[in-house]
C-alpha cells in the first residue's frame, strides 16, 4: 500500500539519532510507529503528538511502551516539515525543565544556522 505524507520529517544533527540509539528495539519500533503516524494522518491524537505550552514552538512526540515513557522534541519548519532535536525518557508526571530548555536551545541553533547568523 502507498503511503501518502502529509509532512516529512527531519533530524537536527545526530542530537535525536544518538539518543534514538541507546533506546531497546520495542521502543525504537514504537517511535518509528508514531513518527509514520504524524507524518501520514492530518490529525494526529494529542495522545502522541502535542504542543508544548509555553514554549517557543516546541511540540513532543509522545511514546508509551510498557510502563516506560519517552518523549522526542521537536518544531516545525517550512510549515509542514517536522524537526527532530532531542529526546528523552520521561521520569516524572512534569517534563524535565532542562530537557525542554535544551530542545529551545536547538531550536535556536537550527534557525540561526539556517539564517545564516
Amino acid at each position: 500500500m502507498e503511503e501518502n505524507f502529509l509532512r516529512n520529517i527531519y533530524y537536527y544533527k545526530n542530537y535525536y539519532l544518538d539518543f534514538f540509539k541507546t533506546l531497546d528495539t520495542d521502543v525504537k519500533r514504537k517511535i518509528n510507529w508514531t513518527l509514520k503516524l504524524i507524518a501520514t494522518f492530518e490529525r494526529v491524537p494529542i495522545k502522541y503528538f502535542r504542543h508544548i505550552k509555553k514554549s517557543s514552538g516546541l511540540f513532543e512526540v509522545r511514546v508509551e511502551v510498557g510502563s516506560n515513557i519517552f518523549r522526542v522534541f521537536c518544531f516545525f519548519d517550512k510549515g509542514q516539515m517536522i524537526v527532530l532535536i532531542n529526546g528523552c525518557q520521561k521520569k516524572t508526571q512534569k517534563t524535565p525543565k532542562k530537557e525542554i530548555e535544551m530542545a529551545e536551545k536547538l531550536k535556536k541553533q537550527y534557525f540561526d544556522e539556517k539564517n545564516g547568523k
